[in-house]
């Protein structure tokens, strides 16, 4: 599987962006689809997970403001942030990995995008 992420940006405290990670090789729908991301001076993070059955699950620091969701027709997952705020900032990435019971692991993924920046000004 070949992930492509794509929209990030520069956006002021309160806005919005939705990102999008296209898959090629593979259909989406077969593997738990994974959004981490990395802060300056910071260890990778779990942002969202979509598991291969369609359930979606977020880390707390995000859940309320940003949500994901995958077009299987399209072999694309989303991840929709609202409310952003500068702590947001960092490099977002996008997995997949097999099917199964772990999704919030970077370890349970196999592929992984190039990652998109997010800038949230004060």
């Amino acid at each position: 599987v070949q992930l492509q992420a794509s929209g990030g940006g520069l956006v002021q405290a309160g806005g919005s962006l939705r990102l999008s990670c296209a898959a090629s090789g593979r259909p989406i729908r077969n593997y738990n689809m994974g959004w981490f991301r990395r802060a300056p001076g910071k260890e990778r993070e779990f942002v969202a997970g979509i598991r291969w059955s369609g359930g979606a699950t977020f880390t707390d620091s995000v859940k309320g403001r940003i949500t994901s969701s995958r077009d299987t027709s399209k072999n694309t997952m989303y991840l929709q942030m609202n409310y952003l705020k500068p702590e947001d900032t960092a490099v977002y990435y996008c997995a997949a990995g097999p099917a199964g019971p772990y999704y919030r692991d970077s370890d349970s993924y196999t592929y992984w995008g190039q990652g998109t920046l997010v800038t949230v000004s004060s």
